[in-house]
């Protein structure tokens, strides 16, 4: 799928976009756009990519994206199957700092609301009482017309500007760079979710987008600010912790499931992470259900 400088078209009468998408699975790729995002996800389970940072989504998960900071989001393997029934459903909301007009920003009143524009450059996951409000308020959106619809939106930016119930995503600010750095981003990271519990040598994915293994692995880690190895680990733990929450195979099942070689590796690189192993991790999980 090749990856596209998104962007959502306005109607004659908006000065932003409101969407709301059903889908049989988040088609969009690993992508970037000048327009604010945010996005409620109301229906559906998997990864997303924001920045520098991999983390799961499910329904209620709330963000908001600063412009032109990549992002993706993956369901899980379950979505993509032939017959499945499940749907994949968001509300989104495409806006520029232009919407409030060009001096809306020069009034003291809109303090909060800029260092809350800043703030989203690194992506911000809204949490907390402030989700729950907000969450209420965005399908609103959808059925408000005219100056009610701006004025709402205005409403719901203003609310999660006063709180401080948010998390960063990424660790720094993430500039998308032109389409032909997203496509090789996205190649690189399709190739990684497609194959990740196999063997994946760096000389591969290099000839993936046409460069030496030098030039990729200073590339990768330049836009990623990580190495290609640490972000290999990172889908294959991410999918570890889903298969140790989600069923009962023995840890050394979903080790080789996930791409590690050897269980003491495995025990490693997951402990580094999440500072206890694997089994410790699944009874911690259980003991809160």
């Amino acid at each position: 799928m090749k990856p596209i400088l998104e962007h959502l078209p306005l109607d004659a009468a908006e000065s932003f976009v409101v969407k709301y998408f059903d889908y049989n699975y988040y088609p969009t790729p690993w992508h970037f756009h000048p327009e604010y995002e945010l996005v409620l996800v109301t229906e559906s389970t998997g990864k997303r990519f924001i920045g520098d940072r991999i983390s799961d989504f499910k329904p209620g998960d709330l963000v908001l994206l600063g412009p032109f900071l990549p992002h993706l989001y993956r369901n899980d393997a379950e979505y993509y199957e032939l017959n499945s029934s499940l749907r994949a459903k968001s509300i989104v909301i495409h806006f520029l700092e232009g919407t409030f007009g060009d001096n809306f920003f020069g009034l003291p009143e809109t303090e909060k609301l800029q260092a809350l524009f800043n703030k989203s450059r690194r992506g911000l996951d809204i949490i907390g009482e402030t989700n729950k409000r907000v969450s209420r308020k965005l399908p609103e959106l959808l059925k408000l017309s005219g100056l009610e619809r701006w004025l709402k939106l205005l409403e719901i930016l203003n609310h999660i500007a006063e709180s401080a119930e948010y998390r960063f995503i990424s660790s720094h600010e993430v500039n998308g760079q032109s389409e032909l750095e997203s496509d090789r981003l996205n190649k690189v990271m399709e190739f990684v979710i497609n194959y990740f519990p196999e063997d994946i040598y760096i000389a591969d994915v290099a000839n993936l987008v046409n460069m030496t293994e030098s030039s990729f692995s200073r590339y990768f880690r330049q836009r990623t600010r990580k190495t290609f190895a640490s972000f290999v680990t990172e889908i294959r733990l991410n999918k570890a912790c889903k298969l140790l929450i989600e069923n009962t195979m023995n840890i050394s099942e979903i080790c080789f499931k996930c791409g590690f070689n050897n269980l003491s590796n495995f025990n490693r690189q997951f402990n580094k992470v999440y500072g206890v192993n694997p089994l410790t991790y699944r009874r911690q999980y259980w003991n809160k259900m």
